[in-house]
């Protein structure tokens, strides 16, 4: 076969949590800033491709969302293949060494932290230092675009975002392990593509992109501020991303395929 089985996939994914607590802290911190950047970088594509579009977009939105779903697992492919690190994707391969006792709880709450918090960086430094401060975002339909975006965004309650929190990273955490089923190139890059390319087009919230798209807008004159931001949107969609990828990946799959049995 020219793909992994489903149990050697799992195996992978969770060997390469392993592979990461092995790495002093500033070079886990740079992976973690680089897995910001590209997931950051993604987002950014899919503002200029789709926010360029308002003609299509007025008549058949569905396309548009769905230009968006193409474009954007790009940056996924990036932190698979280069090495990166996401925390959406942590939530689902430390889940696997967590659940066979290699790993103690704390040491993978330290890891999602660290994670979490060095993404950020890396999506701060797209959003302000490659965007904002070079202009790309200031004229319309790109402006005019992402403002629209993120307003759509704040506008949901707490549960809904929780919600849609756990779709997007069930699906980008499947991403990711089906990316581990490719044995080539090629292959992972569909296998990551699918998945990812669904939970944009349907609109899910994923914490990660979140962090470019809503700092973006607000460096462009956004009608929302960083504290709402962060209470109506982030902590929402990270709960959910925790759960989605924790739970629905990562416990499903070492259930299924790694647990130690007698």
């Amino acid at each position: 076969m020219n793909y992994n089985s489903p149990a050697q996939t799992a195996n992978d994914f969770r060997l390469a949590a392993l592979d990461k607590c092995k790495r002093p802290f500033w070079e886990f911190a740079l992976m973690a800033i680089l897995g910001g950047t590209f997931i950051a970088i993604g987002g950014l594509l899919t503002v200029m491709v789709a926010g360029g579009m308002p003609g299509v977009a007025a008549v058949n939105p569905g396309i548009v969302k769905f230009v968006a779903g193409a474009l954007f697992p790009v940056g996924l492919i990036m932190v698979s293949i280069t090495g990166a690190d996401l925390f959406t994707s942590n939530c689902a391969s430390f889940t696997f060494p967590l659940m066979r006792r290699e790993l103690p709880l704390s040491k993978v709450a330290l890891v999602l932290v660290i994670s979490y918090l060095f993404n950020f960086i890396g999506a701060q430094f797209i959003a302000f230092v490659l965007s904002a401060n070079v202009g790309l975002l200031d004229s319309d339909p790109w402006r005019a675009y992402l403002l629209n975006y993120t307003e759509l965004k704040m506008n949901q309650d707490f549960m809904t975002v929780l919600w849609k929190g756990i779709g997007a990273n069930w699906l980008v955490c499947l991403g990711m392990y089906m990316g581990y089923a490719g044995k080539d190139i090629i292959g992972k890059c569909i296998g990551i593509w699918i998945p990812v390319m669904l939970f944009v087009t349907l609109g899910y919230e994923h914490s990660i992109a979140n962090m470019f798209f809503m700092p973006a807008a607000i460096y462009v004159g956004a009608d929302f501020t960083w504290s709402s931001f962060i209470i109506n949107n982030l902590i929402p969609a990270t709960i959910g991303n925790l759960i989605g990828g924790a739970v629905l990946v990562g416990m499903v799959y070492w259930y299924l395929f790694l647990k130690k049995r007698s």
